[in-house]
């Protein structure tokens, strides 16, 4: 089962007085990288946010915003009276030496700095709004994961496509090998027997049998045909795992590179290099999907 690193996901919660937003991005990265934001206040709990998000995702840049609007309450609030007292003294104080006796209206004295403070968000806030952050965030990451795995199916269609060409050129590969060395044989034989006609001079067939033999060896892509299916079928079982498998996938596909690149430089017939390029443009293909996979 393939995930891709690339999805968005979002909720919200409207609780009582507290509502709650969660918005999760993500796309490819080489490693995890993980940013939360979250509402003043609220920092306390990044740690908790973060140890979920880690615990369903392995790769990819992760950007997290919570956000959490909690309505005012007359609790949030508190009145400092000995600033509101101090105030009304001199205020008092004024009013005599001007000789002004209008009553003191509290209401504008309430405006003035430090009369009124809201109060700052205590630890136990913080923790009794954890519940519904904490199911608000598994929601959106739940979203997250049903495109994620949309995209990893569509992925794994396109790789599963891709493999197919490689294992039929390989085929191909496979059945022209043993015709490069006749081909050899014919043409090494065409050539030494026009020489030694113009010298008019002989040539033991065992010396030309140990130039093919020697020829069959360099060119010997046996080896090279066995371990690249033997790739494929890895490539498949990781791709059908529960596990993430993408730096396993990326692994894969760099070992059949090189033996793409083997089977080219060994085989040294033209036939076959047209379907090495086949083989190589599929794991190209392949190695550019497997980098969005998790």
């Amino acid at each position: 089962m393939l995930l891709s690193m690339t999805g968005y996901g979002e909720s919200q919660t409207q609780e009582d007085r507290l509502a709650v937003s969660v918005e999760v991005r993500c796309i490819n990265s080489r490693y995890l990288k993980l940013s939360v934001r979250s509402s003043d206040g609220y920092g306390p709990l990044d740690s908790k946010i973060e140890a979920i998000v880690r615990d369903r995702i392995r790769r990819g840049t992760i950007q997290v915003n919570v956000r959490i609007d909690r309505s005012a309450s007359a609790e949030d609030y508190r009145l400092n009276e000995e600033v509101l007292e101090g105030y009304r003294n001199q205020l008092r104080r004024v009013q005599e030496a001007w000789g002004n006796h209008q009553p003191i209206d509290p209401q504008q004295l309430l405006l003035l700095p430090g009369v009124v403070s809201e109060a700052t968000r205590a630890a136990d806030d913080t923790g009794r709004d954890w519940p519904v952050i904490r199911d608000t965030l598994n929601r959106a990451l739940e979203g997250l994961d049903a495109m994620r795995l949309g995209e990893g199916k569509a992925m794994a269609a396109d790789l599963t496509a891709n493999l197919e060409t490689i294992r039929g050129a390989l085929d191909e590969v496979e059945k022209r090998a043993p015709m490069v060395v006749a081909a050899y044989r014919e043409r090494l034989n065409d050539r030494i027997g026009k020489v030694l006609a113009e010298l008019n001079a002989t040539l033991e067939p065992a010396d030309i049998l140990k130039e093919v033999s020697l020829f069959a060896d360099r060119s010997d892509i046996s080896e090279e045909i066995v371990r690249l299916r033997s790739h494929l079928g890895q490539f498949r079982e990781i791709m059908d795992s529960a596990e993430p498998s993408g730096r396993k996938l990326d692994f894969l596909t760099q070992e059949m590179v090189r033996e793409g690149n083997t089977i080219g430089s060994k085989a040294n017939d033209v036939e076959i290099a047209r379907h090495v390029i086949e083989i190589k443009a599929a794991v190209e293909r392949v190695r550019e999907m497997i980098q969005n996979v998790e």
